[in-house]
């Protein structure tokens, strides 16, 4: 009986094919059962790796030899299938032929490997000379920034303080800054007097009479600063009488003229103040109000008081008088008249200034004197604000 090796790799010691691929238990019921061989397994999967730098290739499997026969201890890839044979004669174990070469594997792909970052743009190159700034020298800067600009800070709110200081203070009470005084006097602020409800001013157009309807002793010129009145004038409470106001002129055929003159042209009544200022000057101001300012325009025209170079009447104490041609023209106020005077050198104890005012129904004498002079500016001042207080 000729053994033959079927294409599944058994041995068939029958001389028959199984193409069963199963041992034939029929023809040897007493033989025992050969044990299964575990199919192959499925070959494992190769683990991944990191992909290396270049791949590695996949080792070779040594092919088992031709002529070696594998120990009997492990039964081959395929083991054949015994057929049932007689008891006596041992089978014959043919040595299976050479496995196939196995075809090789194919080589693991590794996998992409990961995107490097960007490399980041290099830093310009420094210009030549200038340093690389450090953060340390910036933040050095900063300090320096902001402490000056904490100290210029400062500087604006003190100078802003400052400066409000010195504008809120009159100039005259800086020292360095305060304007030499001319000799002007200060006065309280001037207002004058209500009229009647009706009753227009002196100036009026309307009032034909240009008679001042307002009290003649509110008109009165009040005391500069500091000035000591004279108790010898009523000032605003009451009247002079005529007689006191004759009394002051110098000749005694001057003070009989004046007394026919007030009683020919209705004198009504006098209003006087006087007072001492600081520096030494004595000033009286009279207000004498007629009954119309036809009289009174008629006594400026007929010069009864006043002449071209000086006085008609001279006061006590002032026999030489003329013309003072240092008043300003741009002093005089619109509507009033004035008439100027002042005693030259060589005067007397005391020298004197006086003015005649004419304005509506009223004539004004303003007489200043004081010992070695009386000031110029002094005696305009007064006699412009008390034309003002007329007009």
């Amino acid at each position: 009986m000729s053994d033959r090796l079927d294409v599944s790799g058994r041995l068939d010691v029958s001389g028959r094919r199984d193409t069963s691929g199963q041992p034939d238990t029929a023809t040897r019921p007493d033989a025992p059962p050969l044990p299964s061989t575990p199919p192959p397994s499925a070959p494992h999967p190769t683990p991944s790796t990191p992909p290396p730098s270049a791949p590695h290739p996949a080792p070779s499997t040594p092919l088992p030899s031709a002529s070696a026969a594998p120990p009997l201890s492990a039964p081959p890839p395929f083991a054949p299938s015994v057929s049932s044979a007689p008891p006596h004669p041992a089978p014959r174990v043919v040595p299976p032929p050479s496995a196939p070469h196995p075809e090789p594997s194919p080589p693991v792909v590794p996998p992409p490997p990961a995107p490097h970052p960007a490399p980041q743009a290099a830093p310009p190159p420094f210009a030549p000379g200038i340093p690389a700034q450090q953060p340390g020298r910036d933040r050095r800067r900063l300090r320096a920034s902001l402490r000056w600009g904490a100290v210029v800070g400062v500087f604006a709110v003190v100078g802003a303080c400052v400066a409000y200081g010195l504008a809120s203070v009159d100039r005259a009470d800086l020292p360095g800054l305060a304007t030499a005084s001319d000799g002007r006097w200060v006065y309280p602020e001037l207002t004058r007097p209500p009229l009647p409800e009706g009753s227009p001013g002196p100036l009026d157009p309307a009032n034909k009479a240009g008679a001042h309807h307002a009290d003649l002793r509110a008109l009165l010129l009040p005391p500069p600063d500091g000035a000591e009145p004279d108790r010898t004038l009523p000032g605003a409470g009451g009247w002079l009488a005529t007689r006191k106001f004759i009394a002051q002129y110098a000749s005694r055929e001057d003070r009989e003229a004046l007394d026919r003159l007030f009683t020919d042209h209705g004198l009504r009544r006098i209003a006087a103040r006087g007072w001492t200022a600081q520096d030494g000057t004595h000033t009286r101001v009279y207000l004498l109000q007629f009954a119309t300012a036809a009289v009174v325009d008629a006594i400026d025209e007929q010069q009864v008081f006043t002449g071209y170079d000086a006085p008609r009447y001279a006061l006590r104490g002032a026999s030489e008088v003329h013309a003072d041609e240092s008043f300003p023209v741009e002093a005089e106020v619109a509507g009033v008249r004035h008439h100027v005077y002042a005693e030259p050198e060589p005067y007397g104890a005391e020298q004197v200034r006086e003015a005649y005012l004419t304005a509506g129904d009223t004539l004004a004498l303003i007489v200043q004197s004081r010992k070695d002079g009386a000031a110029a500016i002094p005696f305009q001042q007064t006699v412009v604000l008390q034309s003002r207080l007329l007009g």
